[in-house]
Formats: C-alpha cells, structure tokens, sequence
C-alpha cells in the first residue's frame, strides 16, 4: 500500500476529492491544493489514467520536519529511497517550493536534498559512484510551516495535458480547471450546455469527454510506465483497455460552442477531432450579442475576456451587459462565469446565487453562479 498525493487548484479540493472517491480510494488527507488518499499500485496507475481535475499524482516517499540545512539533510537521507529507486536511476528534486518555512530557497533545497539521496542510494546499493544511466524518478517537495513533504512525480508532465490542444486561444483556461468548474455545476450529459466565448474549446470538450466517460489520460504517457518494479507494465495496459470498454462516444449531447473570431473557431473543431469528440460539439462563428436558443433549463458555462491590458478595459462592462441581457432572454437557464472583472453581478443586474475565488494560474479570478429553477421531474 502506497499513500499518494493529489495536487491540485486551490479552492477545489472538494472536486478532487469526490473524484478519488469515486474511484473507490480512501482519502487520508485534505490541505490546501492537496489531496492525500490511500492505495496499491492500481490506485497510482488508475488515478493517472482517470483524474480531470488533479494536476498530477505523487507517490509520497514520506515526511518530517526541517528547519536548517544539517536537519533537511539528515531527514531527506533517513527516507528509504532504495524502496522506489533501482540502483541505475536518474533522480533530481524537479521543484521544490517552500511556504512560511526557515528555508526558503528552491535552489538549495533541491541541491542539499540531491546530495542526501546519493549518500543514501551508494550506502544502500555499496556504490561509490551513482550512475544515474536508468529511468527518470523526478522528485518533488513542498516545505509547509517547516514540515517537508517528498513525492515521487509519476505523471510527469501536468495531467492538463491530455494530448487534445495543439492550438490555443487568448487567456486560455486549462483543461484540468475547466474539469472541475463544470463539476461544480448541476450540468449533466442530457441537458444543454452553451459557451458563448469558447475560444480554444475547452470546456465543451471536457464535458464531452465526461459525457462519454472517455478517460482524460488514456491517450498519453506518464513516467511511472518506466518504473516497471513498482507499477507493473500490464497494470497499465489493463487498466487502459478496461477504460476504453467503458467508453460510449455515441452518446447524444447537446454542446454548443461560439466565437467572434474564426480562426479561433477553426482551432476549437481541430481540438475537438483530436479529443475524438467533435461529432458530439457544434461550433459557430457568432457574436454574443446573437446568443440565443429556443429550448429550456440549459446551461452557460464560460469564460469571458477579463481586459487585462488597460485599453481593454473600457469595453468590459458593455460585453458582460450584453452577455447578462442575452443570459435573461434565456427561459429558466443557469449561469456560470469564471472572470477577473468584478462588474459581473452590476452587468447581469442581479447577485450571483454563489461565488467562489479560485486561482487560474497566477490570477485571482471569481467564478460567478447565476443559478436558475430545476428541470420539472421525469
């Protein structure tokens, strides 16, 4: 049994959680940006495989408290390293980030700790040189309030990356937020969905992909498939083909994405060829001002231009007016906008029903719920 770790958004651990959950994990654990669960070695591969709101998936070599140098070393050193790297790996400390801690700088951290995984690794295996001629053990570390956190990355590059987005659009949103803020809303495949200013495609492509139940990760790599000693290689090619049987891209949906610019709308259907959900999204070059739709209790789920450059700025408050005036005509629709600009609620000319702060990347950003009646029962 392993004990792994979650990154994730801040403010949407709650999602992550749900989501590990519902891969029947236990969960150990919930920090701010983290979620800690409980598994074998099926549990990290599924997770990779499987998870659309984590940003990566770590396997925790362990944890202890460090407030000078001699203590991050000797602590870093007492891990058993030997239990997850063979005596040929290469290993470095990837990132480090240090909050409210003693040490505080990356680049120290990550030399000081390299050096006492080698003392330890030549002690375990009576090597006098390390060859580091093996597969890639990336490592990762947080010091909170002094207390170090190690992980072992076995994701990689950042499980965002799906594999379907070779072309983006201005403030683009990630596809492991985008996961989540749809989470975060009642939609569900059998009702409408409708992004006004869908840019690169992405929120109507993850709720594609959930709609299908297609697996966010089945479709690239991940480092741990190099670590065969610990996460079996057919581990991962079952696992895989038990996903791909679960799929159903027939499913009919009712996903409509639009944009005023063309070409941006070109790389939104090229997006979604390559996410193999294209016959399940309507793209359309249209202006807000146009949106409208005939049918009742849909959803708009989106993510408007926030006018960070200054000249900009000036033609917000009329866009959000017209975006709050079309969401109105809409009969018994719900609305939610993820946005920087904080003249939402004055342009939609009422209070959001709930507002959440999250982070997407660096910037503060509000997502805004304009929530409107429930469907009549079945």
């Amino acid at each position: 049994m392993f004990e792994y770790i979650a990154p994730c958004h801040f403010g949407l651990e709650s999602v992550c959680k749900r989501e590990i959950l519902a891969l029947g994990y236990d969960i150990s654990k919930v920090e701010d940006g983290k979620v800690f669960f409980e598994g074998d070695a099926d549990a990290g591969i599924l997770a990779n495989l499987s998870l659309r709101t984590a940003e990566r998936v770590l396997l925790k070599v362990g944890s202890f408290t460090a407030r000078t140098w001699d203590e991050l070393f000797e602590g870093t050193r007492a891990l058993h390293w030997e239990d997850y790297l063979p005596r040929d790996a290469r290993f470095w400390v990837a990132k480090a980030a240090s909050i409210k801690s003693a040490l505080y700088s990356p680049s120290d951290i990550q030399s000081v700790m390299k050096k006492a995984m080698v003392e330890r690794l030549k002690s375990a295996y009576h090597l006098t040189v390390f060859p580091e001629s093996g597969a890639s053990f990336p490592v990762r570390v947080v010091l909170m309030k002094d207390e170090v956190t190690v992980g072992l990355d076995l994701s990689g590059e950042s499980l965002h990356k799906r594999g379907y987005r070779k072309l983006v659009s201005k403030a683009p949103i990630t596809e492991t937020l985008a996961a989540a803020l749809i989470d975060l809303t009642p939609w569900r495949a059998d009702r409408i969905l409708v992004d006004p200013f869908c840019g690169s495609g992405t929120f109507l492509i993850e709720a594609a992909l959930k709609a299908a139940n297609v697996a966010p990760g089945i479709g690239r790599s991940f480092t741990a498939e190099t670590w065969p000693h610990l996460f079996p290689e057919k581990s991962w090619s079952d696992w895989r083909e038990d996903l791909k049987a679960a799929e159903d891209r027939t499913v009919e949906t009712e996903l409509q994405g639009y944009d005023i610019d063309e070409d941006v709308i070109r790389a939104a259907r090229d997006n979604a060829r390559l996410a193999g959900v294209d016959h399940m999204i309507h793209f359309q070059v249209r202006d807000v001002k146009d949106l409208s739709h005939s049918k009742k209790y849909g959803f708009l789920i989106t993510n408007p231009p926030y006018g960070e450059r200054l000249e900009e700025k000036a033609a917000l408050m009329p866009l959000y007016k017209t975006l709050g005036e079309r969401f109105h005509a809409l009969d018994s629709w719900s609305a939610y906008v993820i946005t920087s600009f904080d003249g939402v609620e004055a342009a939609f000319g009422r209070k959001a029903d709930r507002n959440r702060k999250i982070y997407n990347g660096m910037l503060k950003t509000y997502f805004y719920e304009f929530q409107g009646p429930k469907p009549p029962r079945r």
